[in-house]
């Protein structure tokens, strides 16, 4: 149990790893299809930062019933209870966003609004499983996996479709098409629901996971629902499938050709869409949180003329060739091919020096290119 705390006293924070970038997305999406600043920004960076000393010191809830003794499973307990309250605070932060404010259901809004309603849900059973009394029933049963599932998917994963949709735009030049958005993410939520709220009720019954068969015939019609919100998880997986083969079919009727398809508030959607390689021509000036919304409220004009050269890196392949040699060398050491290991371990090590030694790495965008694209940039916009 002393090598399976290490493991979890790292592992453990990696969800919160995982949650925080999710978080972030929110506060963008939300911020953008409200047409409000959001609410509390101050709150949010001290709860981010709260939840990210918390995460460690919060793996213990995994191993209650390891027999640690009750003052500390009282202390895991506790501090479990209490990363609850800057989450919660976040919650608070985009509803308050929310209210009276302008809002547009597109779809990565619809992927916010079924986020904030599942993770909640999520998180109070998380609240449930770090009382320990409670854990002691509800450990290792279907209970847990329902939990664990309703976090990572409605917050992770629900966040990653509202970021893949919010800014798909940007780095390809066209919107994703809404109408088979919404069809994945109604079968997604509504699947989400029929397929693991059932897991909860049979862990309250006392169903165990990892089980091959049951004897009790009368869990099979939860089982039987929990199937067919699996069913309505897999329309979703093909309607997002869909979706992007029909976004790139009709890519010309979806082309975003202003830069700011949501009428977004942060610097990104000031520039073409997909950007230029340089991204920005000059560098702009912050004089608030949402920069870009500032400067459209002020009417800000694109500079004309007084450009200059841009210094950037070259492509370079080294971290996927880095990645690859160690992906091989680490296959290599778990099973003892030793040969395999110490030439891989070589390539290693010679990739990264000659990357090191690689003194050609920039180059420089003639300033009278960059006046082209810009000039270019402008001329379109004002046809839009």
């Amino acid at each position: 149990m002393m090598y399976v705390n290490l493991i979890r006293i790292c592992g453990h924070p990696e969800v919160y790893i995982l949650i925080l970038p999710a978080f972030g997305v929110f506060s963008e999406v939300t911020a953008t299809f409200c047409r409000k600043r959001l609410f509390g920004y101050t709150s949010m960076v001290y709860a981010t930062v709260v939840i990210t000393v918390l995460a460690y010191l919060v793996w213990l809830h995994h191993f209650f019933t390891m027999g640690s003794g009750a003052s500390v499973n009282s202390f895991f307990g506790i501090t479990t209870m209490i990363i609850s309250i800057p989450t919660g605070a976040k919650i608070f932060n985009w509803l308050f966003t929310m209210y009276r404010g302008r809002i547009t259901f597109e779809v990565p809004m619809l992927w916010t609004v079924a986020f904030m309603v599942t993770f909640v849900l999520g998180g109070m059973t998380g609240v449930m499983l770090a009382v320990p009394p409670a854990d002691f029933s509800l450990h290792n049963s279907l209970f847990l996996v329902a939990h664990f599932h309703n976090v990572i998917i409605g917050g992770v994963l629900f966040g990653m479709f509202a970021a893949i949709n919010y800014w798909f735009p940007k780095a390809f030049g066209f919107k994703l098409d809404p109408f088979w958005g919404k069809c994945s993410f109604w079968f997604w939520v509504v699947g989400f629901y029929f397929a693991f709220m059932p897991l909860y009720v049979l862990g309250f019954m006392g169903v165990t996971r990892r089980l091959s068969h049951f004897d009790d015939p009368s869990l099979q019609i939860w089982f039987e629902i929990a199937a067919f919100g699996a069913f309505l998880i897999l329309l979703g997986i093909l309607s997002m499938l869909m979706q992007f083969y029909v976004s790139f079919r009709d890519r010309e009727r979806l082309r975003d050709v202003t830069g700011d398809p949501w009428g977004g508030r942060t610097l990104e959607w000031s520039t073409s869409s997909p950007p230029p390689k340089y991204n920005f021509a000059f560098t702009p000036c912050i004089h608030d949180i949402d920069a870009w919304w500032q400067m459209k409220q002020h009417r800000y004009q694109r500079p004309l003329q007084g450009f200059q050269p841009i210094h950037m890196p070259k492509n370079t392949g080294a971290g996927i060739i880095l990645a690859g040699i160690a992906t091989v060398f680490g296959f290599a050491m778990i099973w003892y091919m030793w040969p395999l290991a110490i030439i891989s371990f070589v390539a290693l090590i010679a990739t990264a020096i000659g990357h090191t030694f690689n003194y050609h790495r920039d180059y420089y965008i003639p300033a009278d290119e960059v006046a082209r694209v810009e000039t270019s940039r402008t001329e379109l916009l004002g046809h839009v």
